[in-house]
């Protein structure tokens, strides 16, 4: 089988660096990290705080180098998953390229607006504390005075963009969506995740993997096996439509 691209979209907080572990794990997949601004070599750029506009800069950015000429999956955890499926709502369009299909983890569907927020906490301890208790995650870096000076602006910026994500359609995408969830998530739940069966008029399918919300941590080999078995299937659906 060809081999399929898959591009990967950031957490909150997270920069494409974060993904080079994941190369070579599933030789079927090619990683594509996006790097949004605001961290590591695009760090004197200002982060975006709206969904929208960062998806329209990262659609120039791979329209333009022809990115979408080899099949391709997108993917996104959390912030990266509203990120991912506003890209493949841009990507999907007739003659833009190979779009398999979406791999949305660790998040409501797009049209469920989350109640309970960390936007609004001035105190940087206690929005680090919030954002905790939503991904029951905390990265080392921040626990660094001096490390973490340098990464709230972004992170904020980040955690602000998802919180007031709004899309602007209810039209569903046509390509095959999987959603993925930690079995263990806090955060999100399954029927939250089921609700994603209305993102798309193609097959949507739904996955559980150990651990909570941040599930992949350490360990991305389960996750990557799963998108590799859901881009073949993907393939295969593509091959049965084509004219």
């Amino acid at each position: 089988m060809e081999k399929i691209q898959l591009i990967c979209l950031p957490f909150a907080g997270a920069g494409a660096s974060f993904f080079n572990e994941w190369k070579g794990v599933e030789p079927s997949l090619v990683i594509r990290a996006m790097q949004l601004p605001g961290r590591e070599k695009r760090f004197l750029e200002t982060p975006h705080v709206d969904v929208h506009r960062a998806v329209d800069e990262l659609t120039k950015e791979l329209l333009a180098d022809d990115a979408l000429d080899t099949p391709t999956l997108i993917f996104g955890h959390s912030l990266g998953a509203v990120l991912a499926f506003e890209l493949a709502r841009r990507l999907e369009s007739p003659g833009r390229g190979k779009l398999l299909g979406l791999v949305a983890s660790g998040s409501p569907d797009p049209w469920t607006q989350r109640s309970d927020r960390a936007t609004g906490f001035n105190n940087d301890e206690a929005f680090l504390a919030k954002v905790s208790e939503f991904s029951g995650y905390n990265h080392e870096a921040l626990s660094d005075p001096m490390m973490r000076e340098l990464l709230l602006p972004t992170l904020r910026a980040d955690v602000r963009m998802h919180e007031d994500y709004v899309p602007r359609s209810g039209e569903p995408l046509s390509v095959p969506v999987m959603t993925v969830r930690g079995a263990g998530d806090q955060l999100v739940s399954r029927a939250q995740v089921d609700l994603w069966r209305k993102a798309s008029t193609g097959a949507v399918s739904h996955d559980e993997l150990e651990g909570g919300h941040m599930y992949f941590i350490g360990n991305a080999g389960p996750l990557l096996g799963r998108i590799a078995t859901f881009a073949r299937q993907a393939v295969a659906t593509a091959l049965e439509i084509a004219p």
